[in-house]
């Protein structure tokens, strides 16, 4: 029996290329990121490079993603990466090649109408604190994110995930926190979000 992606869901998939599922799982997530696949078709690539731009890659991946009634190839965005053949067969780390993809985008989008929609979309706030338990003392640190690594092990679900990435650690005994004018005190670290990527 023959399945008929494009048929039964209305979608199709990406064919690998060798060990790209990584890669692939990457490419849906952001093609289904509305407001991002908008911003990358309204790029003017007319002047980039067929062989080696990103941006012009990525919108024939997503208008094929769209278009096309059959599994799609990532070859010429792997090309645009700089990748051969043997690259393709090769695991890549995940969370640094989304990174490196946005880091991209983003320089792409400079100076156009686009600008700031990376930013925009995936960027979030959180709070690193360690707070003194027996002083009014309490140091802070506001960062902005693009991403962080949830412990998935053992986790029931992402909600497990995020609990265990905001559990308050205590900082006692030979683990003290060194409080400025304070000394050695007992202290909770912990992280805590502001904001999240939209």
């Amino acid at each position: 029996m023959d399945y008929n992606s494009k048929a039964a869901t209305g979608m199709v998939g990406l064919r690998n290329l060798g060990a790209t599922c990584y890669l692939n799982s990457l490419l849906q997530t952001l093609y289904h990121t509305r407001k991002l696949r908008l911003a990358v078709y309204d790029l003017d690539t007319s002047n980039d490079d067929s062989k080696l731009g990103v941006a012009l890659g990525l919108q024939r991946l997503f208008w094929s993603l769209q278009t096309s009634d059959a599994a799609v190839e990532t070859r010429s965005l792997t090309q645009a990466f700089g990748w051969d053949s043997y690259q393709c067969f090769m695991q890549h780390d995940i969370q640094e090649l989304n990174r490196e993809l946005c880091d991209k985008l983003e320089e792409r989008m400079k100076g156009t109408p686009q600008e700031g929609t990376i930013k925009w979309l995936f960027t979030g706030k959180y709070r690193s604190y360690i707070k003194c338990i027996n002083v009014n003392y309490e140091s802070s640190r506001d960062e902005e994110y693009y991403d962080i690594q949830l412990d998935i092990k053992g986790m029931a679900n992402v909600y497990d995930s995020f609990k265990k990435y905001v559990q308050v650690e205590k900082l006692e005994g030979e683990n003290q926190y060194e409080a400025e004018g304070h000394g050695k005190q007992d202290a909770d670290k912990g992280v805590g979000f502001l904001s999240f990527p939209r």
